[in-house]
């Protein structure tokens, strides 16, 4: 048994917020105006409506998908809710997603930052080849713009919530079934001593209901630090497994927090610039849904078809790296 990657689809909200939108909107602190989209080189993100939840971006994408697809709720035969975001601690986010979309089957969610998706096409992967489930529908619904400080007191703070004015609404959806092979092979690595360098703290037993504790937190350089020290080796050695180079491959996909540590991590990973699909600066970082946008946005562009080998690289913080190859 093999895994087919049967189709993706993302929804992305209407309501647009510019870079510049972001800084005018910061107080009492302001920062240097054009600071931000230099540092990020992102120039728009996407906000959800006040009245949507994480659930209803992922519904979004799944009816969008099973609709390219031609699929039915029916033929679903686990559902896996897969992202940093989640309406509430308790039940499962899946759980909400399944009963909007009227479906019938298993339910679980799948979190680890914005490897989320990543994660859950493994997951996938290993239970469709097992034999245990045909069809699996990963979601993802990303509302990062429920955490985003908006009142700064100094610089201090605002270096800390920075990663907040990067973040994106949006959902995603992939589905995976039994067939022809189009998962050739996953492989992760983790470093959890870097736990710390990014957190959104709120709602666990640490700090349970104060909302001092519901915005990002983040310290930007030893986050790009701990990437570094996870080194290339989990890459290389996929591809050496797969007897595979950069070359062989339509798009590599590769998340993307901001433009600079973009082309820094693929010269580091030894990435060709033009197997590059960069979605930033005019989406944002959509957080677990950047990998699937990239995959669509390359092939509208023509970029990627059937037959065709992709990667999908995923970073997390965590601090969490990994490579799922398909063939489309």
């Amino acid at each position: 048994m093999s895994t087919r990657l049967a189709g993706v689809a993302v929804h992305l909200p209407e309501e647009r917020l510019s870079t510049e939108e972001v800084e005018r909107r910061l107080a009492p602190f302001t920062p240097p105006p054009g600071l931000i989209g230099r540092l990020t080189g992102i120039r728009s993100r996407h906000v959800m409506r006040d009245d949507e939840q994480a659930s209803d971006l992922a519904v979004a994408a799944a009816r969008k998908l099973l609709a390219d697809t031609g699929s039915e709720p029916a033929d679903v035969d686990l559902l896996l809710f897969a992202s940093a975001s989640q309406d509430m601690v308790e039940p499962a986010t899946a759980h909400i997603v399944a009963a909007k979309l009227e479906l019938r089957c298993p339910v679980m969610d799948v979190k680890n930052a914005c490897n989320s998706v990543l994660n859950a096409i493994e997951v996938a992967d290993a239970l469709i080849t097992a034999g245990r489930y045909r069809t699996v529908l990963v979601v993802s619904g990303e509302s990062p713009s429920r955490a985003v400080r908006w009142e700064v007191a100094n610089a201090a703070q605002f270096r800390r919530a920075f990663p907040g004015y990067t973040l994106s609404d949006a959902g995603a959806a992939v589905l995976l079934t039994a067939g022809e092979a189009g998962v050739l092979g996953s492989a992760f690595t983790a470093d959890s001593t870097w736990w710390d360098v990014g957190t959104l703290p709120g709602g666990g037993s640490r700090h349970p209901r104060d909302p001092e504790f519901t915005y990002f937190d983040m310290d930007g350089p030893r986050l790009k630090d701990a990437f570094l020290h996870l080194g290339r080796d989990v890459l290389d050695g996929m591809l050496h497994e797969l007897d595979l180079t950069w070359d062989d491959f339509a798009v590599a996909c590769v998340h993307q927090v901001s433009l600079p540590y973009l082309e820094i991590f693929a010269d580091r990973a030894g990435v060709p610039r033009d197997k590059l699909v960069v979605t930033l600066p005019e989406h944002g970082n959509v957080a677990s849904a950047s990998l699937p946008l990239q995959l669509v946005t390359a092939q509208r562009m023509g970029r990627c078809g059937p037959g065709d080998l992709v990667a999908l690289v995923g970073l997390a913080g965590g601090v969490s790296l990994g490579l799922v190859v398909v063939r489309l």
